[in-house]
Order: C-alpha cells, then structure tokens, then sequence
C-alpha cells in the first residue's frame, strides 16, 4: 500500500477541486492519507475532511508558524480534540527559525504543550524543524526524560546530528518530494542513514512537488515519485520501499486499523 503521511487537504490551493484531487490519490494508488492541522482554529475543517472519507486520517495541533495565534494554548486542549474519531496524532508542531513568523519563546512554549498532549494521549507528535537543530533537539530530550512519546520528524532537511539525537529517542523520519530535488544531496545523504524500520513517505502538499512535477501544486498522487527516489538512494525494489514504508507507518501511527 502507498501511504501518504502528510498532507494539507485543508488548504485554500484545493478549494476548486478537493474531491478530484483525493479522487486521483485512489486512482495512483495511495491507500491512505493523513491530513494535517497547521492551527487548532483550522481543526473543524481539518476533521470534517477525515470524517467524510474512509481513507483520511488527521492529527490536532498547532505548526510553529502559527504559535502566534494562541500562545496559552493547553495540552488539555489538545487532549480533547485529540479524543474525537479519526484523530491520529499531535502536531504538526515544532520549531522554525528560518521565518520565525512566531517569537522563537512563544514556539517553543507551544511546541512543549505539543510533546505534553502526546505523552498524555499517546499519539506520535509530529514535528517541523527548520534551522532550530540544537534547540529542538535539547526540547526532544527534555520532554522525552518527563515521559516517553512517539515522535516523527517530518520532511526531515535539517543536519545529521539533530537526526542521530531523535533516531536515539527512537524517532521516525518521513521522506518528501525534496528527495528528489537536484541540490538536494545533504538530504539524501542523511536519508541513507536513516534506522530503515523507522522510514515513511509523504508529499506535504500542496507544498514541494517532486520532480518532475517541481513547480506544480503538489498532490497526493505524485507520492508515487517519492517512493521510488527513496528506493534508489537506499538501493530497495519498489517493492521493498511500499513495503517497509508502510510497515514503517502503521507502527508509528498505531492507532489505525491496518487492513
């Protein structure tokens, strides 16, 4: 089964054709979707789109961009909205310096909210970093010595040391259409040595369509693209990038029936 761990159905680029767009997912063949909330006050859409089809999961949380918007937000919010069907994991949540579109003390103070609703639901906290290596991984480990949780670093592009300190917490790493990108070789080079067990795949779309559809709106049914780039930089049939990509998905995100 091709899975696609990350996407943004939600968002205003699908408003035109959101059905044709999940409708062209099934007929590429990708069997499942988790789509993602980028702030709590988008979580009714968010949820409405996993309710309404059988294939589509979602997650509850706040990205660092968005901190900003409700910088007292609780874990026991989180923990509600996290208990309604179909909800899958926290996030996305994180850290990112690159735009600091959010005060860096305001995403972090939000970020740990996050880590907190994960430990107490225990659902996988899926995170964003962007140019906050040392800081996001010193809040990984912090957060990981109150409690353990379950942990994806998704569209992992950050350095090889903040990525062997979340694989020694025991984190997953989900591989994008930048794998496939030109200039992209440091993050090939690091998805090389990612635990192989701890691997999954997704397009972040509307976001960084992979080639040779870079420059177009991303959609889920060019996560075939990315399956086969991961193939060819871990040396694995497409066969064997499917099947560990999926056994890869369905230990992290538990809570789905697997079929």
């Amino acid at each position: 089964m091709l899975i696609d761990s990350h996407v943004n159905l939600h968002a205003h680029q699908y408003d035109e054709d959101r059905d044709a767009v999940i409708a062209r997912a099934r007929d590429a063949g990708i069997g499942l979707m988790v789509t993602i909330c980028d702030k709590v006050s988008s979580f009714e859409a968010v949820h409405a789109i996993a309710l309404a089809e059988p294939d589509i999961w979602c997650t509850v949380g706040t990205h660092p961009h968005e901190a900003k918007e409700n910088p007292e937000l609780t874990a026991n919010a989180l923990v509600e909205l996290a208990g309604r069907p179909r909800v899958i994991g926290i996030g996305e949540c994180g850290l990112d310096f690159h735009y600091d579109f959010s005060p860096r003390e305001v995403q972090a103070e939000v970020f740990r909210v996050h880590a907190t609703a994960a430990r107490q639901t225990g659902l996988p906290l899926v995170v964003h970093t962007r140019e906050a290596d040392d800081v996001m991984a010193q809040i990984l480990e912090e957060e990981h010595a109150r409690g353990a949780f379950k942990l994806l670093m998704h569209c992992y592009t950050s350095g090889p040391e903040l990525a062997a300190r979340a694989a020694a917490l025991g984190a997953w790493f989900s591989v994008s259409g930048i794998a496939t990108f030109k200039a992209a070789e440091a993050v090939r080079a690091i998805i090389r040595d990612m635990p192989a067990d701890r691997i999954i795949v997704e397009t972040d779309c509307p976001y960084l369509a992979p080639v040779p559809m870079r420059g177009r709106r991303n959609e889920p049914a060019y996560l075939p693209h990315i399956v086969d780039k991961l193939g060819e930089i871990r040396g694995w049939t497409r066969a064997e990038s499917e099947g560990r990509t999926e056994d890869a998905f369905f230990a992290l995100f538990d809570r789905i029936p697997r079929p």
